[in-house]
Formats: C-alpha cells, structure tokens, sequence
C-alpha cells in the first residue's frame, strides 16, 4: 500500500514538475522572442541615428574653414562698400550738374 503512494505521489510530482518544466520552456521562449525584437528595433533606431546624427548635430568648424569665411566675408563687404562709394559719387555728381543748370535758369530770368 505504501508503494502505491508513493508511487501516485512521484507520479504527480513528474507531471507538475514537467508542466512547470514546459511553462518555463514556453517563458524563455517568449522572452527569447521579445529580445530579438527588441533587438532588431533597437539595431533599426541606431542606424537611422547614426544618419540623422551627421545633418543634425553640428559639427566644429576648422581654423582653416573659419578663415576662408571669414575672408570671403570680408572681400563681400569691401565690394559692397565700393559700390556704395560708386553710387555716391555718381549721385553726388549728378546732383551739382543739375544744382548748376538751376542756378542758370534762375539768373537767366
């Protein structure tokens, strides 16, 4: 008699130990699942990371592209300056050449 119980009771022991075994088989399963999701979208961010990364994040200028800024900068400025300068003169001029023609017209009355 005492056999057959603890033969019964290591029987249930084996089943619900192999239901646990199972479950457990079935939760590494889906964890394992999950991972490699989430891996693959982690691998997926960090390359459209990696290639936003270059247009977004700005990167130090050099001595020598600061100079060469600078430089043309400056060349732009100088050329506006003598077109200013240009300008002036020009509407300075025109402006005694027609003072000159109304002081005559008003000495000729």
């Amino acid at each position: 008699q005492e056999n057959k119980i603890t033969k019964a009771s290591k029987e249930q022991d084996e089943k619900y130990k192999t239901q646990e075994f199972k479950a457990a088989d079935k939760t590494v399963a889906e964890y394992s699942a999950d991972r490699e999701a989430a891996n693959s979208e982690l691998s997926a961010v960090l390359e459209y990371y990696g290639k936003i990364k270059e247009r977004c994040i700005a990167k130090p200028e050099t001595y020598e592209e600061r100079k060469a800024r600078r430089e043309a900068e400056i060349e732009g400025l100088k050329q506006a300056l003598q077109i200013l300068k240009e300008e002036t003169a020009a509407f300075a001029q025109r402006a005694h050449r027609s003072g000159r023609r109304h002081h005559a017209f008003l000495a000729a009355q």
